[in-house]
This record gives C-alpha cells, sequence and structure tokens, in this order.
C-alpha cells in the first residue's frame, strides 16, 4: 500500500484544492514564457518573411523598426549599381489608428514595392496577392477584416483582397499591406485646408522672393499641387532593403555602402539583435522577473501546504516511527505528495492554457522546450517544497504517540 496515496485519500479536497491553485500558477509561469516567445517572434515576423540581407537607413539611425528614418526613394537604384547587390526595393512602415464600424481599429501599415512585390512572400490564408497598384490591401486575420472589406485611409477607399495569419509589428498590432504609393499616401495624408494653407505659404514664400519677381509663373505653379514643382522631392522611405547575389559576402558589400556619407547600413543579423535585445528588452526583462516571482511564490505556497499537511499528520508519523518505519520511507512519503501535487499542477497548467492562451490580446507561443522547461522547475520546486515538511517529520519524536 502506497502510503503517500493512502494520506491523500483523507485530505483530498485541501489537495486538490492546492494542485488547482499550483496549477493556475504555473500556467501563469507558462504564460509569461509563451508571451515572450511571442514578443520575439512577432518582432522578427517581417524581418524574417522579407528576407533582406541589408537594411539601408538613414545615417546615424539604427533603422525604421527602431527610430525613425527617412531615405530617398531613388536610392535604390544607386545601390543597385553596388556590385554583389541583386535588387532593392523600398520599406515604407508606420502606425495608423481609425475609427471603422464604430470601433478603433490600429494596424501597422507596409508598403510592398510594386510592381516587383506584390505580397507573394505573405502567407495568405484566403484571398490573393495584389493585382493592381492602387486601392486593394492585404489585412492580418487579427484586425478583423474580411475579404472584400472596404476601408477607408487617407482620401481613399481600399479593399481587403487577402487574408494572412501571424503578420504582425512588434507592438502586436496587425499589419496591412499596401503598395509603398498607397501606404505614403496614408502617411503623408493632410486635409484640404491643410494644402490649401501650404499653398498659401509657398505663394507668399515666392513673391517676397527675387525668383518670383523675375519669373512670374513660379507664382502660378507654387500655388498649384506639390508634383508640378520640379524642385520639391518625392516622399522619402523609411528603408531600402537589399537582396546579394549568392555567395556574395555581406560584410563586404556593407563596408562599401557604408561609406557613403548619408546613409547607414545593417546587416540581417544586426536588425534581429536590434529586435530582439532593443525594442523588446525591458519587456523581455520584466517578464523573466515575474516568473521568476511566481516560481517562488509557487514554491512557499507548496511548502506551507505540505508542511501543515505533516503536522496534521505528527501522531502517525510517531506512530510510524513507534513500530520501526525508517526515516527514508517517511521522508518518501512527503516527497511522493510533493512531486504528485506538483505533477497535479503541471497538468492543469498544460491543460486550462490551452484553452485560455488563444484568447490572449497578444500571440502566446509555448513550445516543446517551454514544457520541458517547466516540468524540469515543476520537479525542482516539488522537491524542495518537500524540504520543510520532511524536516519537521524527522524532528518528531516516538513517544509523541502517548502525548
Amino acid at each position: 500500500m502506497n502510503l503517500a496515496l493512502h494520506d491523500i485519500r483523507h485530505n483530498v479536497s485541501r489537495f486538490v484544492l492546492t494542485a488547482v491553485g499550483i496549477g493556475l500558477l504555473l500556467m501563469i509561469v507558462l504564460g509569461m514564457s509563451g508571451i515572450y516567445r511571442g514578443l520575439i517572434d512577432d518582432a522578427l515576423v517581417v524581418v524574417d518573411h522579407i528576407g533582406a540581407d541589408l537594411w539601408v537607413v538613414q545615417r546615424g539611425t539604427r533603422g525604421p523598426f527602431a527610430e525613425i528614418s527617412r531615405v530617398p526613394a531613388n536610392l535604390e537604384h544607386r545601390l543597385r549599381a553596388v556590385p554583389g547587390v541583386a535588387s532593392a526595393r523600398t520599406f515604407v512602415s508606420h502606425n495608423v489608428q481609425r475609427e471603422h464600424l464604430g470601433k478603433p481599429l490600429r494596424m501597422n501599415v507596409l508598403g510592398l514595392a510594386w510592381p516587383e512585390d506584390k505580397g507573394e512572400w505573405v502567407n495568405l490564408i484566403a484571398g490573393r496577392p495584389l493585382g493592381q497598384p492602387h486601392y486593394e490591401m492585404i489585412a492580418d486575420a487579427s484586425l478583423g477584416l474580411p475579404l472584400g472589406e472596404k476601408l477607408a485611409l487617407g482620401k481613399d477607399t481600399y479593399t481587403v483582397v487577402g487574408i494572412t495569419r501571424g503578420m504582425v509589428a512588434s507592438s502586436g498590432d496587425g499589419i496591412a499591406f499596401l503598395t509603398t504609393r498607397d501606404s505614403q499616401a496614408v502617411q503623408f495624408d493632410q486635409s484640404g485646408e491643410a494644402i490649401r494653407l501650404e499653398r498659401a505659404a509657398r505663394v507668399q514664400r515666392v513673391r517676397v522672393n527675387d525668383v518670383g519677381r523675375i519669373q512670374p509663373s513660379f507664382i502660378e505653379r507654387g500655388g498649384g499641387p506639390s508634383s508640378s514643382i520640379p524642385a520639391l522631392a518625392s516622399p522619402m522611405v523609411s528603408a531600402i532593403t537589399v537582396r546579394l547575389s549568392p555567395g556574395v559576402d555581406p560584410a563586404a558589400v556593407a563596408a562599401i555602402i557604408a561609406a557613403w556619407p548619408d546613409v547607414s547600413v545593417h546587416t540581417r543579423d544586426g536588425q534581429e539583435q536590434l529586435l530582439a535585445y532593443g525594442m523588446i528588452d525591458k519587456a523581455r526583462r520584466q517578464l523573466g522577473l515575474f516568473r521568476v516571482l511566481l516560481v517562488v511564490i509557487s514554491t512557499i505556497i507548496m511548502a506551507l501546504i505540505l508542511y501543515t499537511l505533516t503536522l496534521d499528520k505528527i501522531h502517525d508519523i510517531a506512530m510510524l516511527k513507534l513500530m520501526g518505519a525508517r526515516n527514508t520511507m517517511i521522508a518518501g512519503l512527503i516527497l511522493q505528495q510533493a512531486l504528485l501535487l506538483g505533477a497535479l499542477g503541471f497538468g492543469i497548467a498544460w491543460y486550462v492554457g490551452g484553452f485560455v492562451f488563444p484568447k490572449f490580446p497578444r500571440r502566446v507561443l509555448i513550445t516543446p522546450d517551454d514544457l520541458w522547461g517547466l516540468a524540469g522547475v515543476v520537479v525542482l520546486i516539488s522537491v524542495l517544497s518537500s524540504l520543510l515538511g520532511i524536516w519537521k517529520a524527522m524532528r518528531v519524536e516516538p513517544n509523541t504517540v502517548l502525548s
């Protein structure tokens, strides 16, 4: 007869309630690990799927994922002339928040370099890639936009032609894929009154300038659209992504581009390190601290419960010692109860987490390594929490049964 199981039958309700409490704590520990892995995966999803070898950004900046970066769109033509560069494409990324169907809708708008990039690399679960240079978009499923849905952004209306899953920005917002031109139109959209005031200010600046007096036609152009003024540059982009030819050393090409005085260049590994240990570093450390605290709390709770269970059976332990039971058998009784408590708590954490985690607002990514790691932690805290009960049991004298 197993003494641990026999003793549990006499305290089933307390044992089960304790296991449920421990299981919920362990579920939170597992969830913290999943949220951390989800943060890492979400931060790297764009970098991994685009597959760029180099990221060329504004001089002195760390790229569009860390801070504002502005480079001219025609930089891609200069980069194509660098030996070893197979392709160069513009990259535009910014966050927007709009009202849609009476609810706030926040998304990350990512520009695709049409027509070279139509979004074929995006993991589509429904619909198709972009089929025209304007007024179409691919939306992540987390945005809740069905196929055929029309969404007003800026002065234009875009139709959802494709649905993807798991494509989110490091902030957790779902990504909406538009062409570069459309994403810039959304980013630099202005109201009609703001455009009118900007044109009036432009005309006033020309009038007070000698050029305006010599060439009155400049005043007429100044009051028109910006596209009619050759001196104004096209809208800036966030970065230029570069793909290298097979066998080319990325460091050698990066050294050539880094010598240019107007840009900085980062490798793919550099961008991943920046995202993983830069943007989400504080969140990573905070989640790690909470995990440690929860493990410590779980250990203390298990130790107190096992100590209480040991106190309840002081008379029984004394009787066992009086009958000649060895200390190892009594220690094994408490240790087995601790391991059973930890195993039951682990099972509850794994089972309940499977239902709860998918409902979290951010993605919770649980891997087999996390499960095995938590199992090892459960065994460790079970052994540690049993030490207090074992210590108390070893101090029980056999003559206690007579008191």
